[in-house]
């Protein structure tokens, strides 16, 4: 199960480096062709909402079909141990989730907000070039 992780990893990662380049200021040029990227990306990548979907019923079952070592000695201290690690993975994987689908929603929403943003400024420059 380590793969999906990865790919989910990279996937947040692509999602938060175009989130940069779409945000930083003084990249006129380099955001008009990010914005066609991205706008073209963003289907694709909508495949991630139930991937992490499958991802968080599979923590989920894990969750429910663990071993418990609720009293101090009904488990040994490696299966305690392990017991420990693996609530930890889980939670840094939820978290992972979490920031994925975060970012994903804030990618779509920046993007959208862009393209509005270039549709009123050629209105604008159409405007004034009527009026003179």
């Amino acid at each position: 199960m380590a793969l999906e992780w990865v790919v989910l990893g990279y996937a947040a990662g692509a999602e938060a480096v175009m989130l940069l380049l779409l945000t930083l200021p003084g990249l006129d040029g380099l955001r008009r062709g990010m914005v066609s990227v991205v706008r073209s990306a963003l289907k694709p990548m909508m495949s991630v909402v139930p991937f992490c979907l499958f991802l968080l019923m599979d923590i989920y079952w894990k969750y429910e079909t663990r071993p418990t070592c609720d009293d101090e000695h009904a488990c040994t201290p490696s299966e305690h141990l392990r017991h420990q690690k693996s609530i930890m993975k889980s939670q840094r994987n939820a978290l992972l989730i979490a920031a994925a689908l975060l970012l994903y929603w804030v990618l779509f929403s920046v993007t959208q907000l862009v393209v509005r943003l270039e549709q009123m400024q050629r209105r604008v420059d159409k405007l004034k070039k009527r009026d003179d």
